[in-house]
């Protein structure tokens, strides 16, 4: 018989309940889509930010790769979607002071704790484009790990394609906001003036693509490990050999 739904990593996990109820699996969905958007959440707190982009560095990308590949794509994107609603309603009131997301022009480095972030709006943020691109990649990969890319050879490649679509918005509003001298809450000049480059584009991809290929490979690379070491796991202890990489899942 042919499956109406692929399995993921969490159903692994977490097995779907055996009820007729709507409500008792919406429950279980959300409470683990909201898990994840914590784990994200918490990933972010990795932050290091550097004197020629207001973007910074974090472990989101990363996150936002296992969570696509865990939950499939509805609950993928959900999920990041949560996170972005925790960011501006809740995680703000931890957040340190204003205009926390912009850059003042020397490294700075936070590893977890205090806990830090923003007080801004999604479209109050220079990275705002990133977070909205965390959504599309977190669908994307879990697209593709509902057909096992997960438990396959190219799951590299998955996480890679994952990676590349989170840039487009993010370098896109990333311009925009360059481009209309646009002046982040609690700032004194443009957005522009905090990013090297000669132009809009030039601003754009210096300060949104560029300082972030190296990282981001790795944490691809890092999220390409997870998945499958997370699979052989669930096949180890529940002793399915056709749960893990490489495999045909019922």
């Amino acid at each position: 018989m042919q499956r109406t739904e692929a399995l993921t990593l969490a159903d692994a996990v977490f097995p779907r309940i055996q009820t007729d109820s709507k409500i008792a699996a919406l429950a279980r969905d959300f409470a683990l889509m909201t898990g994840f958007a914590l784990f994200v959440a918490l990933c972010a707190q990795i932050a290091i930010r550097t004197p020629w982009t207001t973007v910074p560095i974090t472990g989101q990308t990363f996150a936002v790769l296992v969570t696509g590949g865990a939950l499939g794509a509805w609950r993928g994107a959900g999920s990041i979607l949560i996170y972005m609603l925790m960011g501006m309603f809740v995680f703000s009131a931890f957040a340190p002071g204003p205009a926390s997301g912009v850059v003042s022009g020397e490294w700075d480095m936070h590893f977890i704790l205090p806990w830090s972030g923003t007080k801004e709006l999604v479209w109050d943020l220079s990275s705002g484009g990133y977070i909205v691109g965390f959504i599309l990649a977190a669908g994307l990969v879990g697209f593709l790990c509902e057909r096992q890319w997960d438990r396959r050879v190219w799951v590299h490649f998955g996480m890679f394609l994952g990676n590349a679509v989170l840039y487009v918005p993010g370098i896109l509003w990333l311009a925009y906001l360059v481009g209309t001298d646009w002046v982040p809450p609690g700032a004194d000049k443009p957005l522009g003036e905090f990013i090297v480059g000669g132009g809009t584009w030039d601003k754009a991809l210096k300060g949104g693509l560029y300082p972030f290929i190296v990282g981001d490979m790795m944490k691809l690379f890092l999220a390409s490990l997870t998945l499958p070491a997370a699979w052989g796991l669930v096949a180890r202890f529940k002793g399915d050999k056709g749960a893990g990489p490489g495999s045909a899942a019922p």
